[in-house]
């Protein structure tokens, strides 16, 4: 699955492994509607900011909880859909915007705005000046698919990663910690703290059922490992970063190691 992300490219050429898309180039926002979510990160601020550059483009802040329903009819009004908000966020946009066949402009409105940053956007001008000239590239959309095999569920996307066992918690209590003593102290600390309360889960892994503490999967390779796997130098590579942390003996040693 593909998606066309909306990135600047200050005058050059796109990146090695940062493939072009086709994008409308929309001036000043003409025929843009971008969703805000109201309760990310600096989402609001970053709003005033947006209608500040973007004069002519449509600008929705909702709750969270009305998010869906304005991604659906926000993609039946525009030319490209915009986002604002936190990686959450920008995910379920993503999904809309590959469903209805429509560019996504990004916009860094969260706390990490990783996804932002793995595509170059730091600012508001950058998402900006990509969509005055209509500069884009292509990035992988992962799929997966709840539930047993053969069993019926909507497909879940996601651009960054995909989890299960300690790794969600363990990103919540990071990110608890990380504004407090910095991003590596709290991947240590909350790997500690998760792994010491938790049990493994019970998994099909390769053709067997084992006990895991931890399934990683990411889109796109990460530049390291560990409790923050940093970030991705391709968003179009075709490949999945499969991490796992098998149960057993001493899973916060070998996760931390």
């Amino acid at each position: 699955f593909a998606l066309r992300g909306v990135v600047p490219t200050r005058g050059q050429l796109p990146a090695p492994g940062r493939p072009p898309g086709e994008a409308p180039a929309l001036p000043a926002g003409k025929d843009l509607v971008v969703v805000v979510n109201r309760e990310s990160g600096t989402a609001t601020a970053t709003a005033s900011l947006v209608r500040e550059a973007l004069p002519m483009a449509t600008v929705m802040e909702v709750a969270p909880a009305d998010l869906p329903t304005a991604f659906d009819e926000a993609a039946g009004q525009g030319r490209a859909l915009g986002v604002c908000g936190g990686d959450g966020t920008v995910n379920l946009a993503a999904s809309v915007a590959a469903t209805h066949g429509l560019p996504l402009a990004v916009f860094p409105g969260g706390t990490l705005n990783h996804f932002a940053y793995d595509l170059g956007i730091e600012t508001v001008h950058d998402t900006a000046a990509a969509l005055t000239a209509g500069d884009a590239i292509r990035v992988d959309l992962g799929r997966f698919r709840p539930g047993p095999k053969g069993a019926d569920g909507a497909d879940g996307y996601f651009l960054n990663a995909f989890s299960l066992g300690a790794y969600p918690e363990l990103v919540r209590t990071r990110e608890h910690w990380s504004p407090r003593i910095g991003g590596w102290p709290a991947g240590v600390l909350a790997a500690f703290h998760v792994l010491r309360g938790q049990r493994p889960l019970e998994a099909e892994f390769q053709g067997r059922r084992r006990p895991l503490w931890l399934v990683f999967v990411g889109n796109g390779l990460f530049r390291r490992v560990g409790p923050n796997p940093g970030r991705r130098h391709n968003l179009a590579d075709g490949l999945l970063d499969v991490r796992v942390i098998h149960g057993g003996r001493g899973p916060a040693l070998r996760l931390l190691a």
